[in-house]
């Protein structure tokens, strides 16, 4: 049924409030980092809209996402409905438990991710174009990794074992991990293929210890055929996440199956990974992607375009890839809003139409400011304690004091504020205990090169988040 007279016209060719959601989801993505979305926007799906009551129904994989959704991105989802809509409305969200009704997966829902849910493989919805082989466009600058991928999907835990794939932000990495895991279901639907990002891993362990179900935990992830793992890079400095995924890996890969990694540096440069990961993941191929050429961002942009069902001439091709160069998702994304904009407007996209789109694309995937909050929140990961233990006064335990020193500095490092400001994020400290602190950490680093490497480390995850 067509969506008519609610917007007044405003969205001219949206046929569903799945079509709709999609534009909402860019918004939505165009605000925040890729992280955040990747894991908590994109894993939304629409259910239904209902104009008499003025509710959007969304649905997410478990309560935790929604709680979360709820605490920290309601004005952002908010923000979007009223964007595209021109009106407001009451947004619901439904976990697999309480829904209405099933939504349509979308193409990200193919592999379900590590939610409550077992994130096991689903049958590829045929529309599901992100995610495949064939929708992969081939360069220069990746036809090594694309050509590993395929050899792995066509013939898993006989080609490469483990396949570690490395890049910057955006060029394909996880559309890469994807594909696999759907041409693998495609040939074979027995298959039980795991999809994890090292975040979320070190998020279900924590939980999984604290609920008293590591059997559980270790059941969910051994008994996968295959195991992709995005990320990986955010175990590093983690002493009980190694622990476990050491023990994991070790399961798969003796009992032959496939294991397939990503992270945004190779496995020499990841400093806060233990000796014994590091050569495992050294142990086999090891394949780099890099920035896209003219004539591949050309190639994405115009195959992008009439998978979205826009048309964009070649002279508007040419000079968006001419100013976008270094990030594939930034020029999916700049398809996507010409989209939007012809759907709200209804002109063809010219040169001078989509100078302001790739602005604020640009301008939108700049780094956003580190706060003392992202700081400590990456700390208290690496060093397995909680955000409120480092902020207090009370606990000087010697792991919770130490991980406290090392956000301090940290904190020094990558902010502005003052010694005084500073001690009053850390529970009112005296700015002198402060700037001891800060000299007690560079002295650590000068004497200890292992110390240095994970506070290095600890800064790149915080500047790529």
């Amino acid at each position: 049924m067509q969506c008519v007279a609610p917007w007044k016209g405003k969205i001219k060719l949206m046929d569903s409030f799945e079509d709709a959601w999609k534009v909402i989801s860019d918004y939505c993505k165009s605000k925040i980092t890729d992280i955040a979305y990747n894991t908590w926007i994109s894993r939304i799906q629409p259910v239904d809209l209902d104009f008499d009551n003025g509710t959007a129904y969304l649905l997410v994989p478990n309560d935790f996402h929604a709680q979360t959704l709820r605490r920290c991105y309601m004005s952002l989802l908010n923000e979007g409905f009223e964007e595209i809509f021109g009106t407001k409305f009451n947004i619901e969200f439904r976990t697999p438990a309480n829904a209405p009704k099933k939504s349509k997966p979308s193409a990200a829902a193919s592999i379900t991710t590590s939610a409550a849910t077992a994130p096991l493989l689903q049958s590829p919805d045929s529309s599901s174009y992100e995610y495949t082989f064939d929708t992969f466009i081939v360069g220069s600058s990746n036809k090594f990794a694309h050509a590993a991928c395929l050899a792995v999907a066509t013939n898993p835990s006989h080609a490469y074992n483990p396949l570690f794939l490395y890049g910057n932000s955006g060029l394909g990495k996880t559309h890469l991990l994807y594909a696999i895991g759907n041409e693998i279901k495609k040939n074979d639907p027995s298959k039980v293929i795991c999809y994890i990002k090292g975040d979320d891993f070190t998020v279900e362990l924590v939980e999984s210890l604290r609920l008293a179900k590591m059997n559980e935990f270790r059941q969910k992830y051994r008994q996968a055929d295959i195991l992709l793992v995005d990320d990986v890079q955010f175990i590093g400095g983690k002493e009980s996440t190694q622990e476990e995924f050491f023990h994991t890996f070790n399961a798969l890969y003796d009992a032959r199956k496939q294991i397939v990694l990503t992270s945004d540096r190779p496995p020499k440069e990841i400093k806060t990974l233990e000796d014994r990961l590091r050569s495992r993941f050294e142990q086999d191929l090891i394949a780099d992607i890099q920035p896209p050429d003219l004539e591949t961002r050309i190639a994405i942009i115009k195959r992008k375009a009439e998978l979205d069902g826009v048309e964009i001439s070649d002279e508007v091709c040419e000079y968006v890839a001419s100013k976008i160069k270094a990030n594939i998702r930034q020029l999916e994304g700049t398809v996507k809003k010409i989209k939007a904009k012809y759907y709200l407007d209804g002109e063809k996209p010219t040169i001078n139409s989509v100078q302001g789109i790739i602005s604020d694309i640009l301008n939108n995937d700049a780094p956003p400011e580190v706060t003392v909050e992202r700081i400590i929140d990456e700390v208290a990961r690496t060093y397995g304690v909680s955000a409120d233990e480092i902020r207090s006064q009370k606990n000087r335990s010697a792991n919770i004091s130490n991980a406290r020193h090392i956000a301090i500095y940290v904190t020094r490092e990558l902010t502005t504020l003052s010694m005084v400001a500073i001690g009053e994020e850390f529970g009112n400290r005296h700015y002198s205990t402060i700037i001891y602190t800060i000299q007690k950490v560079q002295k650590m680093m000068e004497k200890d090169r292992k110390v240095k490497e994970i506070i290095d480390d600890t800064i790149k995850n915080i500047r790529d988040r």
